[in-house]
C-alpha cells in the first residue's frame, strides 16, 4: 500500500481553481513533439468512433515522422506521413470514425494561402470529416487550447500544436534536417510538453471539446458510447496510474459568456502554497497578478526559491518588443524582491543546444515542491489569465509515489537543459541545498546548457508597449452584444460549419486576379469577422520569422 500524503490546503478545488477533477487510469508526461507525434499517430490509428482535434493551429502539410517517408509518402507504420494524408486515410480505413477539427480562425487567415486548399481537400474527402474555425472570442483574442480526444477514452492535453515549427527531439541536435518546415526551411530547436491521459479524465476532456465545438459553431456533437479499450500506445510507459487530474480553464467574458479564470486562480493558489521551490517553464513572464504573487514570496525571508526557464527571445520583432519588454520589468522586480528577502532564491535562464543556438521554450510547466504539477496551454501572460481560451491539467500528489514522480519529471527537464543525467541534478540539488545553486554549479559557460537572462534597458517604443499592454490584454471589457448585432450574431452561428468554405472562396477570388467580385467578397468577409487580420504580436504562439535555410538550400 503506497504511503499517503496528507494535504491540509488542497489546491484543486472544483468551481474555484479548476473546472473538474477526474481520474486517469494511466497518465504520461511527453516531452517534445517527436515523441508526441508518434504517440498521436498510434492512438488515432486505434480510434473506433470519434476523434476531436481542438487547437490553436493544425498544419496538414507537416510530416509527423520527418525524414522517414518511402516513395509512396508512407511512414514505417504503413500509414501516410503527411498529417492531411494521414487523416484522409484514417476515415478511409476506419469506417466508423468521425473526425472533428476545430482551430482558431486567426491562425487560418494568417496562413490561408498555404493551408486553404489542403483543408478544403480534406473536408471533401468524407462527410465524416468536420472542420470549423473558432471565432467565438473577443477581437484580438484567440482559441488557444490544445486538445486531442480519441473515443472519450484517451486524450492529449498540453502545449504542443500539431503544426509547423514544433517537431524536435530532446537532443535538440544542431542543424537537424528533420526540423524542416513544409517550405524546406529549418525552424529553430523547440522545447515543449504535453500529457497523455486515459480513463474518465479523457471523457471529461471530451465533454470540454464538445462544449468548445458548440460554442464555436452552435452544433451539438454526439458523444461516443465509451465501449471498448482505449488505444493507449504499447511503447508509451505511463508515469502515473490511477491518479486524480484537475482540469482548469480560461474563457474570456464575451457576449453572454461569463469570465472563467480557473487557471489564474490555480496559479495563485499554488504560488501561495509553495514552501521550498517553484519551477517554471513558459513562453513568457508577463502576467501581472502572478508576478506580484511571486514577488511577495521572494520578499519573505525563508520563502521558496523560484527558477524560471524562458526562451531567449520571442519569434517576431513586435512580439519581442512587447512581451519581453514587460519581462525585463518583471525580472527587475523579482530580483529586487529576492534581495529584500535575503537573496539567492531567484534565477531565470534560457536553454541552448550544443552549438549554442537558443532553444525556443514553448512548454507551459509549473511545479511546486514535488506536490503539484501543472501542464497545459496557458502562458504566464495576461492573455492566458482572462482573454484567450486555455486548458491546463494538474496533478496534486496524494502519495509518496506521486510526489517522487513529480520530482523525477522536474529532474528530467533540468537534465535535458543542462546536458547531464537526472541523478547529477539530484546530487547537486542535495549538495547545494537549493535548485538555484544546483543549476549554477552544473551549467557550463558554453555549449548545451542554461544561460542567464538579464533585464534589458528599454527604449521609448519598448516602454510604450510595456506600459500599454496593448498586445497582452487581461480581460475583454464588454459583456453584452448590442441589439443591432444580434441578427449578425445569429447568422454567424448558423453558417458556423461552413465558415471555412466562405473564407476560402473569397480568398480564391482575390488570388484569381483581384476582380471586382473577388474584392467585394473579400471585404464582406473581413467586415463580417469583426476581428482584424492576425498580425505578429496578436498571434502569440508562432509568428512570422525569417526562414533558416536547410542543408539542401545552402
Amino acid at each position: 500500500m503506497p504511503a499517503t500524503l496528507v494535504q491540509t490546503d488542497l489546491l484543486l478545488r472544483p468551481g474555484e481553481t479548476c473546472w473538474r477533477v477526474a481520474r486517469a487510469s494511466r497518465a504520461a508526461l511527453i516531452v517534445d513533439a517527436a515523441d508526441y507525434f508518434l504517440h498521436l499517430r498510434t492512438t488515432m490509428i486505434g480510434a473506433k468512433q470519434a476523434v476531436y482535434l481542438i487547437g490553436w493551429d493544425f498544419d496538414l502539410r507537416i510530416e509527423m515522422v520527418p525524414g522517414r517517408s518511402d516513395e509512396d509518402g508512407n511512414a514505417p507504420d504503413g500509414w501516410p506521413n503527411r498529417l492531411g494524408d494521414f487523416l484522409k486515410a484514417l476515415v478511409d480505413r476506419r469506417p466508423g470514425v468521425r473526425l472533428n477539427i476545430l482551430k482558431w480562425d486567426g491562425a487560418m487567415l494568417a496562413e490561408i494561402s498555404t493551408q486553404a486548399w489542403e483543408t478544403l481537400s480534406l473536408k471533401l474527402t468524407s462527410n465524416r470529416i468536420r472542420f470549423a474555425l473558432d471565432s467565438n472570442h473577443p477581437a484580438g483574442a484567440c482559441h488557444h487550447q490544445k486538445l486531442v480526444v480519441i473515443d472519450d477514452s484517451l486524450a492529449f492535453c498540453g502545449g504542443i500544436d500539431v503544426t509547423t515549427g514544433r517537431w524536435d527531439t530532446r537532443n535538440h541536435t544542431p542543424d537537424d534536417d528533420r526540423r524542416a518546415d513544409p517550405d524546406g526551411s529549418l525552424h529553430q530547436p523547440w522545447h515543449d510538453v504535453t500529457t497523455a491521459l486515459e480513463g474518465p479524465v479523457a471523457e471529461t476532456l471530451g465533454d470540454l471539446a464538445r462544449k468548445r465545438w458548440h460554442s464555436a459553431t452552435g452544433e451539438e456533437l454526439p458523444a461516443p458510447d465509451g465501449s471498448g479499450p482505449s488505444s493507449w500506445p504499447d511503447e508509451l510507459e505511463p508515469d502515473f496510474r490511477d491518479v486524480e487530474i484537475g482540469i482548469a480553464r480560461t474563457e474570456p467574458r464575451y457576449r453572454d459568456m461569463p469570465l472563467v479564470n480557473e487557471i489564474e486562480e490555480l496559479y495563485l493558489a499554488a504560488i501561495r502554497a509553495a514552501r521550498r521551490t517553484i519551477y517554471i517553464e513558459n513562453q513568457y513572464l508577463a502576467a501581472g497578478p502572478l508576478c506580484e504573487a511571486m514577488e511577495a514570496r521572494l520578499a519573505e525571508p525563508g520563502g521558496p526559491e523560484i527558477v524560471i526557464i524562458n526562451p531567449q527571445s520571442a519569434q517576431s520583432f513586435l512580439e519581442d518588443e512587447a512581451m519581453h519588454s514587460v519581462r525585463s520589468r518583471m525580472i527587475e522586480r523579482l530580483q529586487d524582491a529576492d534581495e529584500r528577502g535575503g537573496g539567492g532564491r531567484f534565477s531565470i535562464f534560457h536553454p541552448a543546444n550544443a552549438e549554442e543556438t537558443p532553444i525556443y521554450v514553448h512548454a507551459k510547466v509549473f511545479v511546486v515542491d514535488n506536490r503539484f504539477l501543472k501542464i497545459g496551454s496557458s502562458n504566464i501572460d495576461n492573455r492566458s489569465m482572462g482573454f484567450d481560451t486555455e486548458c491546463d491539467v494538474a496533478i496534486e500528489a496524494t502519495s509518496e509515489a506521486e510526489s517522487a514522480m513529480i520530482r523525477r519529471f522536474t529532474l528530467s527537464l533540468l537534465a535535458e537543459h543542462l546536458d547531464c543525467d537526472p541523478d547529477e541534478v539530484q546530487a547537486a540539488w542535495v549538495e547545494q541545498g537549493s535548485l538555484v545553486g544546483a543549476i549554477k554549479g552544473l551549467r557550463t559557460p558554453e555549449g548545451r546548457s542554461l544561460y542567464p537572462i538579464d533585464p534589458q534597458a528599454l527604449d521609448p517604443l519598448e516602454r510604450a508597449l510595456a506600459d500599454s499592454r496593448i498586445l497582452d490584454p487581461r480581460y475583454w471589457p464588454h459583456n453584452r452584444i448590442r441589439p443591432k448585432e444580434r441578427v449578425k450574431h445569429a447568422a454567424k452561428r448558423a453558417i458556423g460549419p461552413y465558415q471555412f468554405e466562405v473564407g476560402t472562396l473569397g480568398t480564391l477570388f482575390l488570388a484569381a486576379g483581384g476582380t471586382a467580385l473577388g474584392i467585394w467578397i473579400g471585404r464582406r468577409i473581413l467586415r463580417h469577422r469583426k476581428q482584424p487580420l492576425a498580425a505578429p504580436g496578436i498571434i502569440t504562439d508562432r509568428t512570422f520569422r525569417p526562414p533558416v535555410p536547410s542543408e539542401r538550400q545552402r
